[in-house]
């Protein structure tokens, strides 16, 4: 099969990585700029409710004690002051695993962060299948769908450390609520430490007209590898990193529909109201072409090694590959 080219001078072509595959978890990226913007601004406050070693806001708190709370185990609380202190002008950076960032404190994010707009950063970690050994009770699955439900919320779910660094610097200057969705294990970088990210804005990895490929966080990496299997196989695929899930870039999304004439997306998370929902939103209402989602599907995970968790259910590019296959085949 033959790709077709980009043609709109406006999609967001993305520098790529060369030379050897480093591996870093997104939640280390965000210790790093967190610790940058904290020495560049005095508005910067963080929040943590007792994980501040695994969330990597510790070295924060340690050069800079007094813009840092340690909450304890009492996330509700914890949005709560982060709420008040963002009404006071600051800019807040509240930090805690998945399952209970988005999970123990959702009403105090709707009713204190969301209803008055104000600047609280939600940075979870341990977020998805790949929190591994941890297991059903700390594997979060739902929270995008969580976040893109809420008004206000901005979800932003960076692919590797170099765009976490760019979301978080983002997520600093941009007024309101945003919720970022970092990763417990390291990952590939797949990114040029040149790349810039925008709210709104998606990314082309890699041409062609075949199918397309849309994934965010740790399945970015996973949806290239699918797209490199295909290639072998004479399919070119296109690959979309769709890292701001809200605002989503529907001008990417309708111009890939268009172009490649089904899409595949891909997401550590459950279907039901994550990345595949938002992607469907945006084609339902202007340009309905076949679609697969692979995530999860009505189902918690199990204790296992993220890489073995995500081979189980799919989610390996292997996987990707074979079902991005059987969509072309619904293509007629």
């Amino acid at each position: 099969m033959s790709g077709t080219s980009v043609s709109s001078p406006s999609i967001n072509i993305a520098p790529r990585a060369t030379g050897d595959v480093r591996r870093v978890a997104t939640r280390e990226a965000y210790g790093e700029a967190l610790l940058q913007l904290g020495d560049e601004r005095e508005d910067i406050v963080v929040l943590d409710a007792d994980l501040s070693g695994s969330t990597k806001t510790r070295a924060f708190g340690a050069k800079h004690p007094e813009r840092f709370f340690n909450m304890g185990v009492a996330e509700a609380n914890m949005m709560g002051t982060a709420a008040g202190l963002a009404a006071m002008g600051k800019t807040v950076f509240a930090s805690s695993f998945a399952m209970f960032a988005a999970g123990k404190a959702w009403e105090q994010l709707r009713q204190s962060v969301c209803v008055p707009n104000l600047s609280v950063k939600i940075c979870a970690t341990h977020a998805g299948l790949t929190v591994g050994e941890d297991g059903k009770s700390h594997q979060m699955l739902e929270d995008i769908a969580l976040m893109r439900v809420l008004p206000n919320m901005k979800v932003f779910v960076p692919a590797d450390a170099v765009e976490a660094r760019q979301v978080i610097r983002v997520a600093a200057e941009t007024p309101g609520p945003v919720y970022v969705r970092l990763s417990r294990a390291a990952t590939p970088v797949v990114l040029a430490d040149e790349y810039q990210f925008e709210i709104g804005r998606g990314t082309l990895l890699r041409d062609g007209g075949d199918v397309a490929l849309a994934a965010c966080g740790v399945e970015v990496a996973e949806v290239l590898e699918a797209a490199e299997i295909l290639a072998r196989e004479g399919i070119e695929a296109r690959v979309l990193g769709l890292a701001s899930i809200d605002p989503i870039d529907g001008e990417l999304i309708r111009q890939a529909a268009e172009e490649c004439g089904a899409i595949l997306t891909a997401e550590e998370h459950q279907v039901n109201g994550g990345l595949g929902e938002a992607v469907a939103h945006v084609l339902v209402e202007s340009r309905p072409v076949p679609m697969h989602m692979v995530g999860m599907r009505g189902e918690f995970g199990q204790s296992g090694k993220a890489g073995e968790l995500i081979a189980h259910y799919g989610l390996d590019g292997a996987s990707i590959a074979a079902a991005a296959k059987d969509l072309i085949a619904r293509k007629g």
